[in-house]
């Protein structure tokens, strides 16, 4: 009687553990698919907002405004069209369940910088952009060099009224950055210069916290600047409006 209680007590204690085990991977998928996913930030285009191998939180819900910075899919191949499924099985299952952070070759990080209809120019007399002809001021995010010098907001200049349903972004490391700007020649579901505008539906949400390294944590707002953004004064329209050339990037 003493042996049957002693097994009863330790496959009741394995049948508790399995729940719990079930029941909490079953929870951080949940939250994975839903509410946050773990990203880690494998390039140099968003220094020293986020560095290489940095692992940043990005919350799906509540939506994003221009200046926040969104992780979105690579849906119009801005990365070359990568293998997706490049990882091994075991680690697509934890990413999946949310156990480790997601390093697919296929979702880009950058800060949104136009919303549909916005008219985003570069550059005004004073070298800033300019959004629905307000000028921003980016001195709190552009990269700096170890000898302190920054960024200019753009090296090349540009003119365009972002269609509907998509949006501008550029990353902070301005000059290390293939973004919207170099991606305005091209085309995308047979439309001229769709290619630099990546569709609202392709962004999975936007970075609310690095979480790891440790010494990095930190938590990320919209910059002050963009308070001052109006709205656009004219509905967006449905096709992107691209005034001169493409820049040369």
């Amino acid at each position: 009687m003493a042996d049957e209680d002693r097994s009863g007590g330790i496959w009741g204690i394995l049948r508790e553990t399995m729940i719990v085990v079930v029941g909490a991977l079953i929870g951080s998928t949940l939250l994975r698919l839903f509410l946050l996913q773990v990203f880690l930030i494998p390039s140099r285009s968003m220094e020293t907002t986020l560095n290489v191998g940095d692992r940043v939180a990005v919350l799906k819900v509540g939506g994003y405004a221009r200046g926040d910075v969104v992780v979105f899919r690579d849906d119009l191949e801005w990365l070359g069209n990568p293998d997706r499924f490049n990882q091994p099985m075991w680690r697509e299952v934890l990413t999946f369940v949310g156990l480790l952070p997601d390093e697919a070759t296929n979702h880009l990080v950058k800060r949104v910088i136009g919303l549909g209809g916005d008219h985003v120019v570069c550059c005004d007399t004073q070298g800033r952009i300019t959004v629905n002809d307000t000028a921003l001021d980016e001195t709190s995010y552009l990269y700096k060099d170890a000898s302190g010098v920054q960024d200019a907001p753009s090296a090349y200049a540009f003119d365009v009224t972002v269609p509907a349903g998509h949006v501008f972004v550029m990353g902070d490391h301005r000059t290390n950055s293939a973004d919207s700007r170099c991606h305005l020649s091209e085309e995308s579901a047979g439309v001229a210069g769709l290619g630099g505008f990546p569709s609202s539906d392709a962004v999975v949400g936007k970075v609310a916290w690095t979480i790891f390294p440790f010494d990095r944590w930190r938590g990320f707002s919209t910059p002050d600047t963009f308070a001052s953004v109006p709205d656009a004064s004219a509905e967006a329209p449905a096709e992107p409006v691209i005034v001169g050339e493409a820049p040369p990037c």
